[in-house]
C-alpha cells in the first residue's frame, strides 16, 4: 500500500511528491515510510492532489508534509521545510499555530479569516493576509493524528480594497477642493426632494427651496436674469452655464459659477438635471484688482486665463465624475424602489387575500347550509344564489391580486400550445361575439411548454376579451403561436429575463392601440383606460404576474390608431405533453370516516364542522396546530387532517401535517389556504404530492376533494402493503446548496430518508470539508458563486471517477452525462430515485 503511495508520489507529482519520496522519515517520530498508516498515506495523496495551498502538520512535534501550491506561502523556506518541525521552520508564528495545533489535536475544526502574520523572507519581515482552514485527521483506531492547514492568500485583495478606499476618499477631497455644491432639479427646473449641497450653501430649508424656489437665494439684482436664462436653457434641453451672486448660510453674497447638466433616457426626454455651483468669489476679486492695476493688465488677464483653464478642465472632470456617479445611484435607487415596491405589493395582496378568503369561506359555507333549509322556497333561493354569486366575484377578485403579486400556487403541467388554442376557439367565438374575426397563425414543430393550463386560458381570454374592448366590437383579432430564442443581449435589455428558448403566444388587435404613457402603467393593479364600472383594472396585471411566476417574459407593442400586439414568452419544455384526463361527474357523497379539522378563525372553523358533518363525517376540532398535534396524540382514530396553511404558533401546518404521518401513515392529509406563503408551494408551483383546496370553496368542492384524497391515500396504502422493501443503506452525502432555506430543508429531507448530510454554502467550502470527510455522493446546485456546481462535479469526478453525482436545478435544458440531473422543485420521491438512479450508474465510464 504505502509503496503504491511512493510511486505515484514520484509520478504523478512534480517536486514536492519527490522529495516526500526522497526525505529520510526515518529519522523523525513519522518513522520510515513503509510503516506510515493507511490515514498518514492516504491523506498526503489528498494533499498532493489538491491545487489549493494546503499543509499537515502530523505526530506530537508537528512535522510538516505540504504539497506544490504550499510553495508559494512557504517561499524561501522550501525545500528544507518539507519534514521539519513547524516550531522551528516558522519560528516567527510559533506562538500562533502553538495554540491552533493544541486546538487541533483536540480534534476541533477552526477557521481564521483576513489573518494578519509576518514572516521572514531571505532574513526580512513581509506582512500578508491569510484566509486559514484548520481539519483535524484521524487514525484509524479514532484518535488524531495530525492537522491539515488550507491556506488561502488574500494579501492582494486586501491591498486593492485599501486603495479602492483611499480613491474614494480622494475623490472627496476633490470635491470639496473646488468649493463645488451639488444639487439636482426635475425635467421641468424645479428643486425637488432632499438637497443636502444647496441646503449647506445657502441655509434654504426643504420647504423654502420647494414652495418658494431656488431663486430666493439669488441676489435681486441678478434674479430675474438668472431664472430667464434657466428657463431657456430648460426649454432646449441644453447644459446650463452661468454666473450670479449667491446668499450663503452665514448671511454674506458670493460669487458662483454655475453649469447644470440635462440627464435624458434613451428616447431624449430629460429625467432630471444635475449641477454644481463653484465658489468663484476670489476670481471676482481678482477681476477688481486688475482694474485697479491698469499697467498689470496684461500679465493679469493671462494668469486669469490661465487659472479658469484649469479650472475649467478640473470642473468637466468633475463633473463628469459627479454625474456618472449620480446616475448609476438613480439606477440602483430605481430598480431597487420597484423591487421593494413589487415586495410590498406582493405582501399586501397575501394578507388582504388570507383575510378576505377567509371572510368569504364563512360566508359561502353558511349560505350552502342556508341552501338545505330554505329548499322550496323559491324567493328565498333566489337570494341565496344571488349571494353566491357575489362571492364568486369576490373569490375572482382575490385570485387577480394573488396572481399580481405572483404569490398564487401554479400547478403547471407539459402542454401543447397549439391544440389548447385550437381547444379555446368556440369560447373565444362566443365571448367575443359575431363582429370580431379571428385568425390563428401557428408555426410548424411548435414545442411543449410547462405551464399553468388554468392559467393561461385565463390569461388569453383577458387579452382576447380586452383587444374586442379595443376594437369596440369590431375588428380582427390574430392569434400567433411560435418559436423563439431570446439571447443573452436581449435578456440584458429586459428585467428580469433569462435567455433560452421560449414558445411565444402573441394577441394581435386592429383597435385603437396606446400612447406611450398608458404603455407605461398598463401593467399596473388597477390602470384601466375602461369607463368607471366597465373593468376592475386587473385583468393585464394578472396575465403580468402569472406569466413572470411561470418564468416566462411578457412584452408589448402599441401604437395610437395602428393596434395593439401583447406577446406571452412561455418556458420550453423538453418533455412529452401530458395527457389531460377528463373527470367524471359524479353525484356529491359524504362519508362516515372521522377528520381532524384544524382552523384558527373561529367562524371559518364552525362552519367547515358543520359542513363536514352534514355529509356525514364525524368532526373532531382544534384551534391551530399544536392542539391538533394534542389530537392526534390523543389515541383516536383519524381518518383524515384538514388543516388550514396559514396559521399562529411555533409550530406550523405542514410540520403537524409530517409528525402526524409519522404518528398515523394510514392518514390523509388536506391543505386549504386562500394563501400559501410559500410554505406548501416552492417556485411558485405546489409541492409533489400534497392536496389544497383553496379558499373559498363550495360544499359539493369540498365533499368531491375529500373523497379524492381519501381515496388516493387507500390506493397508496395497497400498492405499499405487499411490498416488504428491504432498509436503504445510510450513505454520507455532500449537499452543496448556497440558499440556506433550501440548504435546510434538503438536509431535513436527506435525514429524513436516513442519510448522514454533510452541508455546505459554496464549491470552496465543499472542497474544504472534503478532506475531513468519507463522502458516497455529491449533491450539488448548479449556480454557486464563483465556482458553479458543475465545474465542481467535474473536479471531483477527476480525483474520484466512480462518485455519484447528483445535479439540482431548475434549468430542464442542463444535461450531464455523468450525473443524474434532479429539477428542482423536488421532495422525498424525487430525491429517492435520484439517489438510486446515481448509484446504478456511479461506477459506468462516463
Amino acid at each position: 500500500m504505502n509503496e503504491l503511495h511512493t510511486e505515484a508520489w514520484q509520478t504523478g507529482h512534480s517536486e514536492t511528491g519527490s522529495l516526500i519520496a526522497a526525505f529520510d522519515w526515518s529519522s523523525t517520530s513519522l518513522g520510515p515510510r513503509s510503516g506510515w498508516s493507511a490515514a498518514l498515506g492516504s491523506t498526503v495523496d489528498t494533499i498532493l492532489n489538491s491545487p489549493i495551498p494546503k499543509v499537515m502538520m502530523w505526530g506530537p512535534d508537528h512535522r510538516m508534509i505540504y504539497n506544490d501550491a504550499y510553495r508559494e506561502i512557504i517561499g524561501g523556506y522550501h525545500p528544507g521545510a518539507m519534514g521539519g518541525r513547524v516550531d522551528q521552520v516558522l519560528p516567527e508564528v510559533w506562538d500562533f499555530n502553538r495554540r491552533v495545533l493544541e486546538t487541533g489535536m483536540r480534534g476541533e475544526a477552526q477557521a481564521y479569516r483576513r489573518q494578519p502574520m509576518v514572516l521572514l523572507r531571505d532574513g526580512v519581515r513581509e506582512e500578508f493576509v491569510f484566509d486559514l482552514f484548520y481539519t483535524p485527521v484521524r487514525t484509524c483506531d479514532g484518535t488524531v493524528g495530525g492537522v491539515i492547514c488550507t491556506v488561502l492568500d488574500m494579501t492582494a485583495l486586501v491591498l486593492a480594497e485599501r486603495d479602492a478606499r483611499i480613491s474614494n476618499e480622494r475623490f472627496a477631497a476633490a470635491v470639496d477642493a473646488v468649493h463645488g455644491h451639488l444639487w439636482t432639479n426635475t425635467p421641468d427646473g424645479r428643486m425637488a426632494g432632499e438637497q443636502p449641497g444647496w441646503s449647506r450653501l445657502t441655509g434654504q430649508t426643504r420647504e423654502e427651496y420647494e414652495g418658494y424656489g431656488w431663486t430666493a437665494a439669488v441676489h435681486p439684482d441678478e434674479r430675474d436674469a438668472t431664472l430667464a436664462a434657466w428657463q431657456a436653457s430648460v426649454a432646449q434641453r441644453t447644459t446650463f452655464v452661468h454666473e450670479h451672486r449667491v446668499r450663503r448660510a452665514d448671511g454674506t453674497w458670493r460669487h458662483f459659477a454655475i453649469r447644470g447638466v440635462p440627464i435624458k433616457d434613451e428616447g431624449g426626454t430629460i429625467r432630471e438635471w444635475v449641477g454644481i455651483h463653484t465658489d468663484i468669489t476670489a476670481q471676482r476679486l481678482a477681476e477688481l484688482d486688475l482694474l485697479r492695476h491698469a499697467g498689470d493688465l496684461e500679465r493679469q488677464v493671462r494668469h486669469r486665463e490661465r487659472a479658469e483653464e484649469q479650472l475649467r478642465a478640473l470642473n468637466e472632470t468633475l463633473e463628469s465624475r459627479v454625474i456618472d456617479a449620480i446616475e448609476e445611484r438613480r439606477a440602483a435607487e430605481a430598480a431597487l424602489a420597484q423591487a421593494q415596491k413589487m415586495e410590498t405589493i406582493g405582501k399586501l395582496t397575501g394578507g388582504v387575500a388570507h383575510d378576505f378568503n377567509n371572510l368569504l369561506q364563512v360566508v359561502s359555507g353558511n349560505l350552502q347550509l342556508l341552501a338545505t333549509d330554505v329548499m322550496n322556497n323559491e324567493r328565498a333561493e333566489r337570494r341565496v344564489a344571488n349571494a353566491m354569486a357575489g362571492v364568486a366575484r369576490g373569490s375572482k377578485l382575490a385570485s387577480q391580486l394573488l396572481a399580481f403579486g405572483r404569490r398564487q400556487a401554479l400547478e403547471p403541467r407539459v402542454v401543447n400550445v397549439t391544440r389548447f388554442v385550437r381547444n379555446m376557439d368556440d369560447m373565444l367565438r362566443r365571448a367575443l361575439g359575431e363582429g370580431i374575426e379571428i385568425e390563428t397563425v401557428e408555426a410548424g414543430g411548435l414545442w411543449n411548454t410547462f405551464i399553468d393550463p388554468t392559467q393561461i386560458e385565463n390569461a388569453l381570454l383577458n387579452l382576447a376579451i380586452n383587444a374586442r374592448d379595443a376594437m369596440d366590437g369590431q375588428g380582427r383579432l390574430t392569434i400567433e403561436l411560435g418559436n423563439v430564442h431570446l439571447d443573452d443581449a436581449y435578456a440584458r435589455s429586459h428585467d428580469e429575463v433569462d435567455p433560452g428558448q421560449y414558445v411565444m403566444l402573441a394577441v394581435t388587435d386592429t383597435g385603437c392601440g396606446m400612447t406611450p404613457a398608458i404603455i407605461a402603467r398598463v401593467f399596473e393593479p388597477f390602470f384601466s383606460t375602461k369607463g368607471e364600472g366597465k373593468g376592475s383594472g386587473l385583468g393585464l396585471s394578472m396575465v403580468y404576474g402569472f406569466v413572470k411566476q411561470s418564468g416566462g417574459h411578457i412584452k408589448i407593442y402599441s401604437e395610437p390608431g395602428h393596434g395593439t400586439t401583447i406577446r406571452l414568452y412561455l418556458p420550453r419544455a423538453m418533455q412529452s405533453e401530458d395527457v389531460e384526463v377528463t373527470p367524471v361527474d359524479v353525484s356529491v357523497t359524504g362519508g362516515t370516516e372521522t377528520v381532524l379539522v384544524v382552523e384558527d378563525d373561529d367562524d371559518v372553523r364552525n362552519t367547515v364542522v358543520e359542513l363536514l358533518a352534514d355529509l356525514g363525517y364525524t368532526v373532531l376540532r382544534a384551534v391551530d396546530a399544536q392542539s391538533g398535534l394534542t389530537v392526534i396524540e390523543s389515541g383516536v382514530k383519524i381518518d383524515l387532517l384538514f388543516t388550514d396553511v396559514v396559521m399562529p404558533g411555533t409550530l406550523k401546518s405542514p410540520e403537524l401535517a409530517r409528525k402526524a404521518k409519522e404518528r398515523l401513515p394510514n392518514l390523509a392529509v388536506l391543505f386549504t389556504s386562500g394563501y400559501t406563503e410559500n410554505s406548501i408551494v416552492h417556485g411558485g408551483r405546489l409541492d409533489a404530492g400534497v392536496d389544497l383546496i383553496s379558499k373559498p370553496y363550495t360544499r359539493e368542492a369540498l365533499a368531491r376533494k375529500i373523497r379524492h384524497v381519501l381515496a388516493n391515500q387507500a390506493q397508496r396504502m395497497r400498492v405499499q402493503q405487499p411490498v416488504e422493501a428491504p432498509a436503504a443503506r445510510s450513505r454520507t452525502i455532500l449537499l452543496v446548496e448556497d440558499d440556506a432555506l433550501i440548504r435546510m430543508g434538503t438536509t431535513d429531507l436527506l435525514e429524513e430518508l436516513g442519510h448522514k448530510v454533510v452541508p455546505a454554502a459554496s464549491a470552496e467550502e465543499a472542497l474544504v470539508l472534503l478532506e475531513g470527510h468519507e463522502i458516497d455522493i455529491l449533491v450539488t446546485d448548479m449556480k454557486l458563486p464563483r465556482m458553479s456546481g458543475l465545474e465542481l462535479a467535474e473536479r471531483l469526478l477527476e480525483q474520484r471517477p466512480g462518485l455519484p453525482v447528483i445535479l439540482a436545478t431548475g434549468d430542464s435544458m442542463i444535461s450531464f452525462p455523468r450525473a443524474v440531473v434532479l429539477p428542482k422543485p423536488y421532495g422525498l420521491e424525487e430525491m429517492t430515485a435520484a439517489i438510486a438512479k446515481s448509484l446504478e450508474g456511479a461506477h459506468q465510464p462516463g
